[in-house]
């Protein structure tokens, strides 16, 4: 008998849905259509947390004992979560240690209502060491643009800028 295993990888979001569910659930009905996607912490998708809390971990960890068993894997996930992926190399099939299998919600038009169907869209595969390497590895800006995005949101946080000065022996 042989193995493997699959990784469903779902994403976090950062937002909040409790207050829409609640204000929803006082009336079902009327609120059936309810659009609150302008209202404040309206929900979204949070990729970086979901690779680096979630995705990372789990291939680090049950990846790693399944490669050293010599053990296949495949990682499900919607096209989404995957376009935000550091750049994975691919290799064909039989090379492969983990397979990607790439979803996504497709609307159809099902006797005259349009539902979504969730659709594989994408198969992708990867070696288990460089695909580690690869979303593990950050990839850091350059030190002076950060720097000038923080000084910018400082800015807009304070009525007059404050005047810079550089700390010759800081420690």
């Amino acid at each position: 008998m042989d193995f493997g295993a699959l990784e469903i990888q779902a994403v976090y979001i950062s937002g909040n849905v409790r207050d829409p569910f609640e204000y929803y659930m006082q009336d079902p009905k009327g609120r059936a259509k309810m659009d609150w996607s302008d209202q404040p912490n309206y929900p979204r998708p949070d990729y970086l947390s979901s690779s680096r809390k979630r995705l990372a971990p789990q291939l680090l960890f049950k990846g790693g004992i399944l490669h050293s068993w010599q053990k296949k894997s495949a990682v499900a996930l919607n096209k989404s979560f995957f376009d935000t992926l550091p750049h994975l190399t691919k290799v064909p099939k039989s090379k492969a240690d983990i397979a990607w299998l790439i979803y996504d919600l497709e609307l159809t038009a099902v006797n005259g209502h349009r539902k979504y169907k969730l659709t594989r869209i994408d198969e992708v595969f990867s070696e288990f060491e460089p695909t580690l390497l690869s979303i593990t590895t950050p990839v850091p800006g350059k030190m002076g643009d950060f720097i000038r995005l923080l000084q910018e949101r400082l800015d807009e946080q304070i009525e007059t800028p404050p005047i810079n000065k550089t700390i010759e022996k800081p420690f």
